[in-house]
């Protein structure tokens, strides 16, 4: 995805998945600079987000900004999987039409564009891109911990307030309906916002003579994102199917042997396709063409990632480091070796093209 175009283009995308269509007003509108007409051409927005977007036009640049890397951390958590999170350059929607369908990969992607979304904004209000936030003001005076007193000092992040920017603009299109799907999200959303909370941690200064502890300074800070998309990976593997009860207000279990879901734990209705083959209908690109573990007996193993299908190998030589030797004080250098390696990737299906059904 172009950053630049991608930076606009994306927070309708990512955060409104039943847009009918979307053009390149974001980046366009941002450009000419007016709030209002840039948030009035957001093709998607109900009329919540439409005034949260003409309210706080630079959350929404945040917000734009926090896309590439959220995107980048659902990349990573699924680099070896059969669905790898990649983005469609040609398709009106960010991830295609997988998004449609009420799967643990749907269900994930809302977590984590949710929590994307937390981060963004917290992390803004720290370095007072944003007019209406700024440090956590409750952090102030002295506390008491298990190492004993300190000072509030320094910023600490405001994530009480990207938790509440990000409920009210991410959730306003799901409260309009009333339907499974709306639900479904509303509670993946939540899941999201309460990771990144959760890894909130303390981080402390000491003052005092010759490094002595006996005065600190401290406060609250976001850990790196890194953790909130572990912690969503560990969600999606555990998700749970659910059906709607009897009066449409809530869930229940699909299968009476599992746990009811927490508000941590990500939930979904449908199964999730096998992604093993280009089915337009499902949002699959298939796996041609994906490269795979020779050596593996995990989801990335040339068995599994290729789906029976076998795999091509072929020779190729690459740049590595090597030699590499410590030198006092403090340096590793290394050589650039010219390896020869085998990559392995999946055979496509006989019939290479979209399935589409009629």
């Amino acid at each position: 995805m172009n950053f630049r175009f991608g930076i606009w283009f994306a927070v309708p995308l990512i955060l409104f998945w039943e847009t009918p269509e979307v053009t390149s007003s974001w980046w366009y509108m941002g450009a000419v600079g007016s709030s209002r007409v840039m948030c009035d051409n957001v093709p998607g927005l109900v009329s919540r987000q439409r005034q949260l977007c003409q309210r706080h036009p630079e959350a929404m640049r945040s917000i734009g900004l926090g896309v590439a890397e959220w995107t980048a951390e659902c990349q990573h958590q699924f680099r070896q999987h059969r669905w790898n999170c990649n983005t469609l350059h040609r398709d009106r929607s960010l991830f295609g039409r997988v998004l449609l369908r009420s799967s643990r990969e749907s269900a994930f992607v809302n977590a984590i564009s949710s929590a994307g979304v937390v981060f963004a904004i917290t992390r803004a209000c720290s370095q007072g891109e944003l007019k209406s936030c700024s440090c956590d003001p409750k952090k102030k005076g002295s506390a008491k911990d298990n190492k004993g007193h300190f000072d509030w000092g320094g910023c600490s992040d405001n994530v009480d307030y990207g938790v509440k920017f990000a409920r009210a603009f991410v959730d306003a299109k799901e409260r309009k309906g009333k339907d499974a799907r709306a639900l479904m999200n509303l509670h993946n959303n939540r899941a999201g916002r309460k990771a990144v909370k959760r890894f909130l941690k303390q981080e402390c200064k000491c003052h005092g003579v010759s490094g002595s502890c006996t005065l600190r300074t401290c406060w609250l800070a976001m850990a790196d994102f890194r953790k909130t998309g572990d912690y969503l990976w560990r969600k999606y593997n555990g998700a749970i199917q659910v059906v709607m009860n009897q009066d449409g207000t809530g869930f229940t279990v699909a299968n009476k042997r599992f746990k009811k879901p927490t508000k941590n734990d990500l939930v979904y209705f449908e199964s999730s396709p096998d992604y093993c083959i280009r089915d337009r209908d499902v949002g699959s690109l298939g796996t041609a063409g994906r490269v795979c573990n020779q050596t593996s007996r995990g989801m990335d193993s040339c068995e599994v990632m290729c789906c029976g299908r076998g795999y091509d190998t072929s020779r190729i030589s690459q740049m590595t480091k090597c030699e590499c030797k410590f030198h006092w004080c403090c340096a590793v250098r290394c050589q650039d070796c010219l390896e020869v390696v085998d990559v392995h990737t999946c055979k496509a299906p006989k019939s290479a093209g979209w399935i589409a059904r009629t």
